[in-house]
């Protein structure tokens, strides 16, 4: 029995390889409707906060999973 070497293919043209790679490409994040995003009033002095504390997690979580080159 004879082992066959499987071919070796060589991308020559990288920018229509890239291309066709970021076509391919399709992501979905489904989110809870009940999700709050924005934060609730504090009642105190200062800035308020902009987004809950939920949203902010759920930014993070995303960056963690999916490595620094989302932004």
């Amino acid at each position: 029995m004879t082992n066959s070497v499987p071919a070796r293919y060589r991308t020559t043209n990288w920018k229509s390889y890239n291309e066709a790679l970021t076509r391919r490409v399709s992501l979905l994040i489904w989110q809870d409707k009940n999700m709050v995003r924005r934060a609730p009033k504090a009642g105190r002095n200062g800035r308020p906060p902009v987004f809950s504390d939920a949203a902010i997690q759920f930014c993070l979580m995303v960056k963690v999973l999916f490595g620094p080159g989302v932004s």
